[in-house]
């Protein structure tokens, strides 16, 4: 006797929700999902190829930074109570996503960024009438900056850190990070030099000579410069010591030679003192950056960055860092020699480059150039334009300022969407510019 179960009918099963089976995905979905992640791994082998796990290791920091970058965005939404849909790793087609509750959460072929989706981030956004009171543009004013904000403050948190660690782990030249310092040592001996004969060796410090204090290497210079041939006495700092050394000066192009090349010494910082010191060092590539950005949008600066385009196989003087201790913030590349209207921005394929070549050299050059790709990112987002998350905090500002007596005043975007497009059109010339530049003149 067959039991109630198996007497239902077909048509009872398939309106049973429980048992329907789940229709299955369509031929080009399915395509895509095998052939996605052989894609994958042939960009991952070529970027092996092309750099060496140097440069993997540093697309996968990238990866990671912008993650975290939306990750701001999405938990500060979720605290604020805003209805988060979907919080994607990537572009392109679905390699793999999982639903849980509200919001779609997977990764996409394309590893060139991320985004979260948040609804009614504007008026121009449809949303369900039940979902209102949980959009983006229905938030108290606080909560709106706070959620467009925090992208720029993942990007601030993570180069602090960088900064930190580098101060108290690995140690910075003279103690400082992107600052300039005075300190120097001998980094390596000429063969067969007045040095190599004195018994100078690679770390010493030299801290005077004849009795006179020395503080840099170009007073050191301007000292042994009109003595050649004749006999001094260094001060040399060598193993927590200081020791007198007698040298007799050789003689080079007329002047008082010694042989030695210029090093700076890393300095580790205690943990008290390096917490300050953090800021300080991003205070000072903050103001760098800005200053960055008002001479390359400037007339003379925009007008340098055309040359350079349109003439790519000429020299530009922008060839190495602006001092000893680190690499500049990405954006620009000048020296000491050169104008500063000579720098220019550097695109992901230049940043990629140097960094992986800074990665492969070691620890601390990771975390300097990856702290200045952070600091520089993260004011570049808030930047006062849309579609940037500064454009997103500029019109809460000017909607907060409009609104009267409890009545909420709300931007009408479509009247900012010429200027949305003309700062999209412009950042793609921008990208592909620089990118064009960084194949064919690839900066040092």
């Amino acid at each position: 006797m067959k039991t109630e179960p198996e007497l239902r009918s077909q048509h009872d099963l398939e309106q049973d929700e429980s048992v329907v089976p789940k229709p299955e995905p369509l031929m080009e979905e399915r395509t895509q999902r095998r052939v996605a992640p052989l894609l994958l791994v042939a960009f991952v082998a070529w970027l092996g190829y092309v750099g060496g796990w140097s440069l993997i290791a540093f697309v996968v920091a990238i990866i990671v930074m912008i993650t975290l970058h939306e990750l701001g965005h999405y938990l500060t939404a979720k605290w604020s109570g805003m209805k988060v849909t979907e919080y994607f790793l990537g572009f392109g087609p679905k390699l793999w996503s999982v639903r849980k509750g509200e919001t779609d959460y997977g990764v996409k072929l394309i590893p060139a960024g991320a985004y979260v989706r948040i609804i009614g981030m504007n008026n121009l956004d449809e949303v369900p009438p039940e979902d209102e009171p949980r959009t983006y543009r229905q938030q108290s004013y606080p909560k709106r900056v706070l959620v467009a904000s925090a992208g720029s403050a993942m990007h601030f948190m993570l180069a602090l850190v960088c900064i930190f660690t580098v101060l108290t782990l690995t140690g910075a030249p003279g103690g400082k990070v992107f600052r300039e310092t005075n300190a120097w040592q001998v980094e390596k001996v000429s063969e067969d030099s007045a040095a190599q004969r004195a018994g100078l060796q690679p770390g010493d410090r030299i801290v005077a000579v004849n009795g006179q204090q020395l503080d840099t290497f170009e007073k050191f210079h301007e000292y042994v410069a009109p003595l050649p041939n004749q006999a001094v006495t260094f001060t040399v700092a060598r193993g927590g010591q200081e020791i007198e050394v007698p040298v007799t000066l050789g003689e080079k192009d007329g002047e008082g030679y010694l042989g030695v090349y210029k090093g700076v010494p890393r300095e580790r910082v205690a943990p008290v003192a390096a917490a300050g010191q953090t800021f300080v060092e991003f205070g000072s590539v903050v103001r760098d950056t800005f200053g960055f950005m008002g001479k390359f949008f400037s007339p003379s600066g925009l007008s340098n960055f055309a040359d350079q385009v349109v003439n790519p196989d000429e020299p530009s003087s922008n060839q190495s860092a602006a001092n000893s201790n680190a690499p500049p913030p990405p954006p620009s590349s000048s020296d000491d020699n050169g104008s500063v209207d000579d720098a220019r921005p550097i695109s992901i394929i230049g940043v990629a480059s140097i960094g992986g070549d800074l990665t492969r050299q070691g620890l601390f050059e990771f975390l300097i150039i990856f702290a200045a790709i952070n600091i520089f990112i993260g004011l570049f987002n808030l930047l006062p334009l849309p579609p940037l998350d500064g454009g997103h905090i500029a019109v809460a500002t000017y909607e907060r300022i409009r609104s009267r007596k409890g009545r909420r005043y709300q931007v009408d975007m479509m009247k900012l969407l010429p200027i949305t497009y003309a700062v999209v059109v412009l950042l793609a010339f921008i990208g592909i510019t620089t990118m064009y530049l960084d194949v064919v003149n690839p900066v040092n």
